[in-house]
């Protein structure tokens, strides 16, 4: 039996469907998006596709310290509450990166690479760099993410490499992936192949990993010779890395006889947890550590931005 259309009742239907469909587009064309309303995680950053990363947060002036990433920098208020959470006063803020990085690298017209264990500068600042990468504790990540403080990883792949991730969004709040070898060896008792296999096997292993090939290089140990010097710079180094100061567990060994912090200088520090600092977890060192630099005047700079 043939059934006669309805016209009418037809244009109706179609025109709610077409209204139903256009807002399930717009709805889908948000979901995610700068409210914070819906259940989709937005994406993460491809840390295997760039050559270059993308700006950090810290790069882009977004405020790490609470949070909140695209929500612009913390105030004070928030600031303060962000270091009370640990038990510590607010840094000053590091002067702006200078123009000219006071420290020359063979791409600035040096002739070789250059051996540093502070940079030269009147700025009040220190640098903190962390080598190795055996302990992974994700409260020092949490608190990083909080205080916004920059610093330098010196990373070895036999103590990082049974978890490659943990690193990931301590470099994506802007803090530096640098190069501290393949397996940690005394470099000097390696002939000039090794210390290259060694220094620039890391190079590739770390750029494959965290899409940039580093710029910096610290010899473990702090022990180099002038084959490791030629190696760093074949592998593309800017810059072999050593320090003034380094963090124990409640206070900080000195290099100069007056025991004190110097405009520039580096300090290094370990990712060691409470096996090897007598009971102390690691964001307690570091607790530590930002009250002796507190307590002298200074504040902490990035490093990659003087060298």
């Amino acid at each position: 039996m043939h059934c006669p259309v309805n016209r009418t009742t037809v244009k109706v239907a179609v025109a709610a469907l077409s209204a139903l469909v256009a807002t399930g587009l717009a709805a889908g064309c948000t979901t995610g998006g700068g409210g914070g309303g819906g259940s989709a995680a937005r994406p993460g950053p491809d840390w295997t596709a760039a050559s270059t990363p993308a700006p950090s947060a810290r790069e882009n002036g977004a405020g790490a310290g609470t949070g909140g990433g695209e929500a612009g920098p913390p105030d004070a208020a928030q600031r303060a509450a962000a270091y009370r959470k640990w038990g510590l006063e607010p840094l000053p803020a590091p002067p702006a990166a200078p123009a000219v990085k006071p420290v020359r690298t063979v791409r600035t017209g040096a002739e070789r690479v250059p051996v540093i264990s502070d940079v030269p500068t009147k700025d009040k600042v220190v640098f903190l760099t962390i080598d190795d990468g055996a302990e992974k504790d994700p409260k020092f990540a949490e608190m990083m993410r909080d205080l916004d403080v920059p610093f330098t990883m010196f990373l070895t792949d036999s103590a990082i490499r049974a978890d490659y991730g943990y690193f990931k969004p301590l470099a994506a709040l802007g803090n530096g992936v640098a190069n501290h070898t393949l397996t940690h060896p005394n470099l000097r008792t390696l002939g000039a192949g090794e210390q290259e296999r060694e220094i620039c096997g890391q190079q590739r292993r770390l750029r494959e990993t965290y899409g940039t090939a580093p710029r910096l290089f610290r010899p473990p140990y702090g022990n180099w010779n002038e084959d490791t010097r030629a190696a760093a710079g074949r592998c593309g180094v800017d810059a072999i890395v050593l320090w003034r100061e380094s963090m124990q567990i409640t206070d900080m060994q000195y290099q100069r006889g007056d025991r004190k912090l110097h405009p520039g200088d580096i300090v290094l520090a370990h990712f060691r947890g409470p096996a090897d600092l007598k009971g102390t977890s690691m964001t307690e060192m570091t607790a530590n550590l930002l009250r002796r630099v507190q307590e002298q005047g200074f504040t902490v700079a990035r490093l990659e931005d003087y060298v």
